[in-house]
């Protein structure tokens, strides 16, 4: 009887399951890590009620969280944007959001923003953006 098959099948199987567990390992450790950058960021803060569009934000006032959550700061206020299906890419710090102003001095939910390569200028997808949540310091 040939034993081959059946212990290519039982590495295959292992190789599968050391892959996966490392997968969730990798995806558990960004949760915490952007659980951490959230944490920080919006710590004394309470949410507000999410808001259509805000005042137009230097890039200096936006911060990549991850792929899924964007902050924009605008004096005391904190707003936590959460593209729909997120922004892929984003999050690993070799693209930026650009969003273009069509008559507009604001950011509005259902504006596009394009994700570029830092380095080539080169567009690599886009993202819509959803409401705005604002969070402000306790009075």
């Amino acid at each position: 009887m040939n034993l081959r098959p059946y212990f290519l099948a039982a590495a295959t199987g292992a190789a599968l399951i050391v892959g996966s567990t490392v997968a969730v390992a990798e995806k558990d450790s960004d949760s915490a890590r952007t659980a951490e950058k959230l944490g920080k960021a919006l710590a004394g803060r309470t949410a507000g009620q999410p808001v259509s569009c805000i005042g137009n934000m230097r890039g200096s006032d936006m911060t990549i969280v991850d792929d899924y959550t964007i902050l924009f700061k605008e004096g005391g206020t904190v707003y936590v944007q959460k593209p729909r299906g997120g922004c892929y890419g984003l999050g690993n710090g070799n693209y930026t959001l650009v969003t273009r102003l069509n008559g507009s001095s604001r950011l509005c939910n259902g504006q596009i923003g394009e994700i570029v390569d830092r380095v080539s200028g080169y567009g690599f997808g886009s993202c819509v953006f959803g409401d705005f949540v604002p969070y402000r310091k306790a009075s």
